[in-house]
């Protein structure tokens, strides 16, 4: 064989080694580019469906509320709020806050009062009809006793409350509930129908009907004539309603609500909490104002435990979900994740393996594990949560510096703690005793509090 020959084949070996190296690192760099543009391409489409397509904007926000004004004109729906935003042009609108899965949160100015308009379906025809209108006669209309009976059903199953609620207090009248006694949330609804004498309209009807079926809606209207710590609805149009335009709470505050902008009054005023006092000739102090909303808190969560027929369970509890008037009461801004005592059972009542099982965002029970089980008692407190997630922060030696070390200012940071701290490792408590030492906790926060105030705030 001739040297050369040899040669040759080597080379053409190496050629063909060298050619398929390249070709498998270039099959290789086209099957990672073709991947990148194919994550690239789908998450266009992610971004596209769950961020844009769900994106606040004017033009949306306009043509929504263009199209409420059509079914308005159309007789389909109405409102008190109908006439001034689609005829008198007295309700302006401003800017979208949120739009996701079709709730719709917008801010306007109404007769030159700021509101929120809120619904929780974006169309009017995403509402379930009143099931009855479609088999009575439209020459006839339901009579107010009629409505009631519709009305608190809904309101019933919206609360998760019972027949037997409404049956306990037969005897009660609205006035006394206003006066502070416990009450029957659906037969007040029922008594605020009754006021009326005519017939509803169909549009009435169908535009109470789609209210009726948004729970926050139905909390705060049925709410707010029994306390002053739920945000105050007023007006609706259609789907459509309005509630009062307070600023919420920020974690990244210090003081989580933006002191600021309170107004705070003169030395002669009288504001809706008169348990907190007027300010001084000087005004108040930051801290002062403080102390004071946490007081407030303390009021809240006091009404929430002891002024209903049950217990009012808050289970989002975050500053955002909080905002603060000009009086400084503290308000429950959104209550979407707040429940009466015979819901939060039905909540909590399911499968578990551990305790972990049975948590519920802020609300949470004990799994027995002979059952597997979670138990329908809610181990933690609205008191505990806000001490944990608000009063901690609001206290800690870090913010308050050097007068951290202050007598009242450590007796205030013990009580926060322990009153954090106060259901863990309780594995089974008596509910009367869990009741008491909540109070316990509750009377002496609150005495801290207005010790401190008494005091001269932090000098102390």
């Amino acid at each position: 064989m001739a040297p050369g020959g040899g040669l040759r084949r080597a080379g053409c070996c190496l050629l063909r080694w060298l050619g398929f190296r390249l070709c498998r690192r270039g099959t290789l760099v086209f099957a990672l580019l073709w991947f990148a543009s194919w994550l690239f391409l789908n998450g266009l489409v992610f971004v596209h469906r769950t961020i844009l397509s769900d994106y606040c904007t004017d033009n949306k926000s306009r043509s929504i509320l263009h199209r409420l004004c059509d079914e308005y004109r159309q007789g389909s729906l109405t409102g008190d709020m109908c006439e001034d935003l689609c005829v008198n042009a007295l309700v302006e609108y401003k800017r979208c806050l949120y739009y996701e899965n079709g709730k719709k949160v917008m801010e306007a100015r109404w007769r030159d009062v700021t509101v929120i308009l809120k619904s929780k379906l974006e169309n009017f025809s995403s509402y379930e009809a009143l099931g009855i209108l479609d088999y009575q006669d439209p020459s006839e209309e339901l009579s107010p006793l009629d409505v009631v009976f519709y009305a608190t059903l809904e309101v019933r199953n919206s609360l998760g409350l019972g027949q037997e609620d409404v049956e306990e207090e037969q005897g009660e009248e609205v006035g006394e509930a206003q006066g502070g006694r416990n009450v029957s949330l659906a037969k007040l609804w029922g008594h605020r129908l009754k006021h009326r004498e005519k017939p509803y309209s169909r549009a009435e009807l169908a535009s109470l009907w789609a209210l009726l079926q948004q729970e926050e809606y139905t909390f705060l209207r049925v709410l707010q004539d029994l306390s002053v710590h739920v945000a105050k609805v007023i007006g609706s149009c259609g789907h459509f309603y309005a509630v009062e335009f307070l600023t919420a709470g920020h974690a990244w505050d210090q003081n989580i609500f933006s002191l600021d902008e309170v107004s705070v009054p003169g030395p002669g005023w009288r504001g809706q909490a008169p348990w907190l006092g007027g300010p001084p000739a000087g005004g108040w102090s930051s801290r002062d104002m403080v102390h004071r909303i946490a007081l407030s808190f303390l009021d809240m969560v006091w009404h929430f435990e002891h002024d209903f027929t049950h217990r009012l369970h808050l289970c989002d509890i975050k500053p955002e979900n909080f905002a603060i008037r000009k009086d400084l009461t503290v308000v429950a801004i959104d209550v979407d994740m707040a429940f009466f005592q015979p819901k939060m059972m039905d909540i909590l009542d399911q499968n578990c393996t551990s305790d972990d099982d049975c948590n519920f965002f802020d609300c949470v029970s004990r799994c027995d594990l002979q059952r597997n089980r979670c138990s329908r008692r809610r181990s933690n407190t609205n008191l505990q949560v806000i001490c944990d997630k608000i009063f901690r922060s609001w206290f800690s030696p870090t913010l308050l510096g050097v007068k951290a070390g202050l007598p009242l200012q450590v007796e205030l940071q013990r009580a926060v703690q322990d009153c954090s701290d106060s259901y863990r490792g309780e594995e089974e408590e008596d509910e009367e005793e869990g009741k008491r030492r909540g109070e316990d906790t509750h009377k002496r926060l609150f005495n801290i509090l207005t010790r401190l105030l008494d005091g001269g705030g932090a000098s102390r």
